[in-house]
């Protein structure tokens, strides 16, 4: 058949087409690469990975929420309420309660959970030319922060048993000048609190920072302190560059919610206020926050028996003869293990998923029901031979 005559291709005769070229991002060159942030989301039975609150909210806290998100959702086609002076005068209220330290409203600030006001924090006082400290080994997403918002990230080190060496912590100040420290307390992975005298060292510190410097007390997991030590909350009066953090997603048991506040100077607010999205914290979320917060004694309840079960699970490993951080948190960082991540895998394994992070060697569990941590502990027998 002549090329005259040849019938014309057909759709399963075609030659394929050409694959489009590839389409070329302007993504930012320290985010090439790079995977999100995310602890393991597995479907296992004991989940005792990501430091929640093991106990849902109770039928009436639920009843309540449901009913406060029910009316505003009456007004759903209206802008939320973009300064929430209700909600941060119930923190407030709160605070004078659980800490004996009672902020104005004006000295509260909130968003959708501590993440987002870590990231008002370094948008108003960090940014390109301009340093964050902190001091490792603590919380993971500290770096990621100061990437999102261009600030340069310096760490420095804890001593061997996790507290701050004060003499080095002098040091890196002033070497790096830093606009913001971020300090946690209780630290997370390790469980370590601050005491004031520390957190004072370091605001002293602090002043000597040319342009100022804003020291940041992470106290996500500051409602499972032990007896006797103190909120940096105490230090605000005399501080005005001292900024405290809290969460209902850990002794409120409203991760879901994601309800993050932090208490500082009018003047840190304000700031913050420049920074914000316009009508940040949706009519939903406040509606959420201020329900749950007429449940505080309610939901604060379940945090002794937290507290209770934190430290029987630190002497159950110690008995074991494991090294355990002293905890002040809804978690403890225990170890050292040759390899933990074969420790790790052996736990799942047995339906139990805990967290593999920290300095090498060490693991983390969170605090769960008693049945859970009776699923954890036999599972460890098993897997380390203990």
């Amino acid at each position: 058949m002549s090329a005259e005559t040849s019938p014309a291709p057909t759709a399963a005769t075609s030659p394929p087409a050409a694959a489009p070229p590839a389409t070329r991002l302007p993504l930012r060159a320290e985010l090439v690469g790079l995977e999100p942030y995310g602890a393991p989301q597995l479907d296992v039975p004991v989940l005792l990975n990501v430091n929640e609150n093991p106990y849902a909210p109770s039928e009436d806290v639920v009843a309540d929420i449901a009913e406060a998100v029910a009316r505003a959702a009456g007004g759903l086609n209206r802008y939320p309420d973009r300064e929430f002076l209700d909600l941060r005068e119930d923190l407030a209220a709160y605070l004078g309660v659980e800490s004996g330290v009672r902020p104005r409203a004006e000295e509260v600030w909130v968003a959708n959970g501590s993440n987002e006001i870590m990231l008002h924090l370094l948008q108003a006082f960090g940014g390109p030319g301009r340093t964050s400290l902190s001091f490792a080994p603590t919380y993971s997403m500290y770096p990621e922060y100061a990437r999102d918002t261009s600030t340069r990230w310096v760490t420095g080190r804890r001593a061997d048993d996790f507290t701050l060496d004060l003499d080095h912590v002098r040091a890196r100040v002033a070497e790096h000048a830093p606009s913001v420290i971020l300090l946690a307390s209780p630290n997370n992975p390790t469980g370590t609190a601050l005491p004031t005298a520390e957190v004072e060292a370091v605001l002293a510190a602090a002043e000597d920072v040319p342009g100022g410097c804003v020291v940041v007390v992470d106290e996500a997991y500051g409602e499972f302190r032990r007896a006797g030590t103190p909120s940096a909350l105490s230090l605000l009066a005399d501080h005005p560059n001292l900024v405290v953090t809290r969460t209902l997603s850990k002794a409120f048991g409203l991760a879901g919610a994601r309800v993050g506040y932090l208490v500082a100077d009018r003047a840190v607010v304000d700031a913050l206020r420049v920074v914000r999205l316009p009508y940040h914290l949706s009519a939903v979320t406040q509606a959420v926050a201020r329900a749950a917060l007429r449940h505080a004694d309610e939901l604060m309840a379940q945090v002794d028996g937290l507290r209770a079960e934190r430290d029987a699970t630190v002497r159950w490993l110690r008995e074991r003869g494991l090294t355990v951080a002293d905890s002040d948190a809804n978690f403890v960082l225990f170890g050292r293990f040759d390899d933990r991540h074969a420790v790790w895998q052996g736990l799942l394994d047995r339906g139990v998923l805990i967290r593999e992070t920290g300095p090498e060697g060490w693991l983390r569990v969170s605090i769960g029901t008693p049945e859970e941590m009776t699923a954890f502990r036999d599972a460890l027998v098993e897997v380390a031979g203990l």
